[in-house]
């Protein structure tokens, strides 16, 4: 029983450095390390990401982009349960497989980026105490319905659509959009496990509570160490982490999308 434990740890520590990488974590260690099927692992993955996630924003209040968050997690809390309905349809392999692509792509444009930290000049930048153009809602909105579906078809907080999505649509800090990622992640994943069990799923209690204890415990842990690296250092643990277990997963299901004779 050690097992879940622990890999809630590596969820939980993933989640505080970064604000997403939990979740791409989550996915893999259920399915992999402890032998669930995909729709059930995709459940209970939501769960305790967003439960974990939930208790790493009450830790950082103080860098939460309230007006920004909430919009965001409202067109993601209506769009994710279309996401669990696909999950459902598609083959388990190519979600996966997309899953995977998806997670390489975010991570270049997030390794892409410049290293310089100074506050962005588009059209759709936080000012002051979370005051918004008014471009930047509908903006926000189509960035948190894709996060919403992402969230629900992939098993995931969508925190590695999130995280990347706050930097490049409003221009706000790595630091703080880790933050705001977490509130945004939290509730997404309230409606994509609502839409999970509407659907029939059942989790194994005992095995997520063990799985929420141990990434409670990364959330603190992570936290710590988020403090210590630079924003620029930031981007790259969350690109580098993305490129590993996006290829590890591809690896894992290229047989079943390709099988050689």
């Amino acid at each position: 029983m050690l097992a879940p434990l622990l890999y809630g740890l590596i969820v939980g520590i993933s989640l505080g450095v970064t604000g997403g990488g939990g979740s791409i974590f989550a996915v893999p260690l259920l399915i992999y390390g402890l032998g669930l099927p995909v729709p059930t692992a995709a459940g209970l993955s939501l769960a305790a990401v967003g439960l974990t996630a939930g208790f790493g924003a009450s830790l950082r209040r103080r860098d939460l982009e309230w007006r920004a968050g909430l919009i965001f997690a409202v067109a993601g809390m209506l769009l994710a349960p279309v996401g669990a309905i696909l999950a459902r349809m598609l083959n388990p392999a190519l979600v996966l497989s997309a899953f995977a692509l998806l997670m390489g792509y975010v991570g270049w444009r997030m390794w892409a980026r410049p290293s310089s930290d100074a506050p962005a000049t588009g059209p759709c930048i936080v000012h002051g105490e979370g005051k918004l153009p008014p471009d930047c809602y509908g903006r926000l909105l189509g960035a948190g319905a894709a996060g919403g579906v992402l969230s629900g078809l992939f098993g995931v907080g969508g925190g590695f659509i999130i995280v990347p999505a706050l930097v490049f649509v409003t221009g706000m800090a790595i630091h703080r959009a880790v933050a705001t990622s977490l509130l945004v992640i939290f509730l997404i994943a309230i409606s994509g496990v609502a839409a999970h069990l509407l659907h029939g799923a059942r989790f194994p209690f005992w095995l997520g509570a063990l799985f929420v204890g141990g990434g409670c415990a990364g959330m603190l842990a992570g936290s710590r160490l988020r403090s210590r690296l630079s924003p620029a250092r930031l981007r790259q643990v969350f690109a580098a982490a993305m490129w590993i277990v996006g290829a590890y997963m591809l690896w894992r299901n290229a047989p079943a999308l390709f099988p050689f004779p």
